[in-house]
């Protein structure tokens, strides 16, 4: 007979492989997306290289365009060519678009628990998403690289939705001890399933090879441990993730923040936190625009 411990093992062992199962389940990435990644990955990518492989795919395009003429972007006069579109936003900015775009329409179908809310969630990722931007600029990362940012924030907790569609009333559990012993949602998981969100992001990440912003979808929580590369991608991510809870916008069910953590962070990227503090007008005026990328996407 296994002792307790073997159990204990032998659970937590049979729900990581529940998931596991859920996540082979899940739509790859179609051929164009896993091309623009292939294409975009090249130092010499032009822009007419990303419109020869994302003009392949008429639904794509129309997507790239009507989240170009979305109020997300404020352009001025309207663009309705592909080329144009990738000239004007840059290469990069349209790469990370189309990743967006492709991972949320993986996740139509999750639906809310008696103490986990969609909307709220989505609301958390859309904070984080554009704190994290909002960082990127406060430390002068150029116009065409500070979509990353903000698709590294609004993608980190996407390991949170194959455990709500696989474990609904144990990750109910791990939302009221989250409540009650005021621990962060994390830890609380760890205790209730057996690991975190950030493992099961590390699944996904690999699944989709999303290798820009792995690092920050696997360790936001723990940007400075020991063996995590220098990244400020993570970097801005997990500043912008404690950020959420301190400032109470879109806190998911996670209502702890770590200061220290906070501290830490604004050091190691060079920022005052008086500077970090001072972006919060600024984060609240950019989050209506951050909804009609989301509602303009293919989550909805």
């Amino acid at each position: 007979m296994p002792d307790n411990s073997d159990e204990h093992t032998a659970v937590i062992g049979e729900r990581l492989r529940q998931v596991q199962v859920y996540i082979s389940r899940m739509p790859s990435l179609s051929t164009t997306v896993a091309k623009v990644l292939e294409v975009c990955n090249k130092p010499t990518a032009s822009p007419s290289d990303l419109n020869r492989v994302i003009s392949l795919d008429p639904v794509l395009t129309g997507q790239v365009l009507k989240l170009v003429n979305s109020a997300y972007y404020s352009l001025p006069g309207r663009v309705t060519s592909l080329t144009r579109a990738i000239i004007m936003l840059g290469v990069n900015t349209v790469k990370n678009l189309v990743l967006a775009t492709s991972v949320l329409a993986s996740f139509t179908t999750i639906s809310a628990t008696s103490r986990f809310s969609i909307d709220a969630y989505w609301a958390h990722c859309l904070y984080v998403g554009t704190a994290a931007k909002a960082i990127a600029k406060l430390k002068k990362v150029p116009v065409m690289e500070q979509e990353e940012y903000f698709v590294a924030g609004l993608l980190h907790d996407l390991g949170k939705l194959p455990m709500i569609a696989c474990f609904g009333e144990l990750y109910s559990q791990a939302i009221r001890l989250c409540g009650d012993d005021y621990v962060a949602l994390f830890q609380a998981e760890k205790k209730m399933i057996g690991f975190d969100h950030c493992q099961v992001g590390a699944l996904i990440s690999a699944r989709w090879k999303l290798n820009t912003i792995q690092h920050a979808i696997v360790h936001h929580h723990r940007p400075l441990a020991d063996g995590c590369h220098p990244d400020n991608v993570l970097y801005f991510t997990s500043l912008a993730n404690q950020m959420a809870p301190y400032f109470q916008f879109g806190t998911a069910c996670d209502r702890h923040t770590d200061e220290m953590l906070i501290q830490k962070l604004a050091k190691r990227i060079g920022v005052g936190t008086g500077a970090i503090l001072k972006l919060k007008p600024d984060i609240e005026q950019e989050i209506e625009k951050a909804w009609v990328f989301l509602n303009n996407s293919a989550k909805r």
